[in-house]
């Protein structure tokens, strides 16, 4: 006897069925009440530090001053030794790296 593999099978049917009967017979939601519920997350995700707990230190740093050898790259912004500088263009001094 010969057997059509592509027919679906009497028992998977009955499911598709039933799974369909069942998604159209439930009561969805309306949008106020998922705008609602998603609303709420937000508010509390907001009170949550990622990676821990908030602590409130005020953090101190030292500013030191840009020396005199040294200058200010106008395309990535860092800070280094006069002996970088690769080209100097309306004033505005590019590094090795950037000018590379």
């Amino acid at each position: 006897m010969a057997t059509d593999y592509d027919e679906l099978r009497s028992d998977v049917a009955e499911s598709q069925n039933t799974s369909l009967q069942a998604l159209q017979s439930a009561n969805a939601p309306d949008a106020r009440s998922v705008v609602r519920e998603l609303d709420e997350a937000d508010a509390f995700e907001g009170s949550d530090v990622p990676g821990g707990e908030f602590v409130a230190e005020e953090l101190v740093i030292a500013v030191v001053p840009q020396k005199d050898d040294e200058f200010t790259c106008y395309s990535c912004f860092l800070v280094r030794h006069r002996s970088q500088i690769a080209v100097e263009k309306d004033g505005h001094a590019y590094c090795v790296e950037c000018e590379g």
